[in-house]
This record gives C-alpha cells, structure tokens and sequence, in this order.
C-alpha cells in the first residue's frame, strides 16, 4: 500500500507557528545553533517506496529565519506497488527572510524508482542556502533510479531550472564522462544573497570535480562530484565556507558559516 504524507513548516520572526507532519515525515523543533527557528525532520517509517507521494512544505516568512535538517539519510527504496515514489519540496522565503535547507543525504537504493521536485519561490531581499546530495546505491550495492529537479524563482522570474537523471531508467551517458565519469555521490550547493549584487560571485574550479558557477542573479551554484558521501559533503562545506566568506558584511545574521550546518 503506497503512502502519501505532506510536513508542513512555517516560521515567522516570534517562533513556528505551523509544525505538522504526516506518515513518515515528522517535523521536530531542535535547537538552533544561532538566531531563529530550527526544525529536524525525523523518518518514522522506511520509505519512500515505489508508489509513495511524500511532500514536505517550508516557508520562511518576512524577516524570519529558519534552518530545517533531517535526522538521518532518506533512503529511496522499492516497494510492493508499481510506478515510482514522489518526493517534493516546497520552500519559500519571504523579504528580509533567511532559510537553510540542509537535509541529509538521498541515498538512492538499487531496484528504486525516485522522481524528487524541489520548487523555491524567493523574496527580492531572501536569503537562501540549500545543499542537495545524492548517492547512487548503498555499499556494494547498484543504483536505483532517479529523477531530481530543482527549480528556483527569485522575484517572480527564474533563477535556475535544472535537472539530473541517473540509474537504470535515466538516458544513455548519465555515467559516462560528460556526467557523473563513474561517481556514486553527486551533490549541490546554492546560496542566493542580495550581497551578491554588490560582489557577484566569479566562476572558478574547485578541485577536479567540484566548480563554481555564478548565476543571472544575486546567488552562485556549486556542482560537485566524489566517490562517497564523506567526500562530497568535505566539498560542499568548504565551498560554503568561501562564499559566505566572501559576503559582503559576513554572512547574514551569523558571525561564522560552520552554523549552516
């Protein structure tokens, strides 16, 4: 029997009004490590599996600040009814708002079919830094299938707007050298800042399977590639270190970048 489950989070300046879960998305109130709100999404049952429709809802509102994690790896797994599982994810970030969206890591199990849709809707003045990472297969094991998509809009007009395909069910070429060249960890970071208007960010390497690239808009895109989740996550984090790093005024509403994590 497939589920379909939908967390919904929304922060406001005085706390967290909104904290709802369903199934196995279960929204927690945690510590923050810094100014504002901080909730953990816990996994109460396995999943999602084949047929499953998961949807988890953020939305950080004027002026607020809000950093939602998760308590462990989501695993993709197949499961007793046919088709794919769904997983979405709907953030929006008001004026003068920050979110964090850091969950850890997709973990894409073989014989699995994942479709995942991130949707952010941005502010003039929001601040967001969101980190995706994906692994294709458990130890020793193949990849399932998966499809990702992460689609931002700042402003009412697009910032990006791209996609990912892997596994069994993905075009011929997603492992070869034009795309993952044999990794089994494929991740992203974006952080978009209106500081970045001032200071646009320049594109640069980093390392031979990470690069930085700026966008049409105050924000940058890190894509990395590694053989393991361990070292993609090392790359994401020290490409955040820089770009935040290199915001003018500090990072926002915080006086080191290792709270973003």
């Amino acid at each position: 029997m497939s589920v379909r489950a939908t967390a919904r989070i929304v922060a406001t300046r005085a706390g967290l009004p909104v904290l709802t879960g369903e199934g196995p998305l279960a929204p927690r109130r945690t510590r923050a490590t810094g100014p504002g709100s901080r909730v953990t999404v816990v996994g109460a049952m396995s999943g999602p599996l084949g047929g499953d429709r998961l949807t988890v809802e953020a939305e950080a509102r004027d002026g607020a600040t809000l950093t939602v994690d998760s308590a462990a790896a989501t695993v993709a797994l197949p499961g007793g009814v046919p088709g794919p599982a769904h997983y979405d994810v709907r953030l929006t970030v008001g004026d003068g708002a920050e979110l964090r969206w850091l969950p850890e890591q997709l973990i894409s199990a073989g014989g699995s079919e994942l479709r995942m849709r991130t949707r952010v809707e941005l502010a003039p003045t929001a601040v967001l830094v969101l980190r995706e990472e994906q692994v294709l297969g458990r130890h020793g094991e193949e990849t399932g299938t998966l499809f990702s998509r992460l689609t931002v809009r700042r402003a009412g007009r697009a910032l990006l707007d791209q996609e990912l395909a892997c596994g069994p069910g993905a075009p011929a070429g997603w492992d070869g050298p034009a795309v993952l060249a044999g990794h089994r960890a494929v991740g992203q970071l974006l952080v978009v800042a209106p500081g970045f208007e001032e200071r646009p960010v320049p594109p640069r390497l980093l390392g031979d399977t990470a690069v930085r690239t700026p966008l049409a808009g105050p924000g940058a895109l890190v894509t990395a590639l590694a053989p393991d989740a361990l070292l993609l996550r090392r790359l994401l984090d020290e490409a955040l270190d820089e770009l935040l790093d290199g915001l003018p005024g500090g990072p926002p509403h915080h006086t080191a970048a290792t709270v973003y994590r």
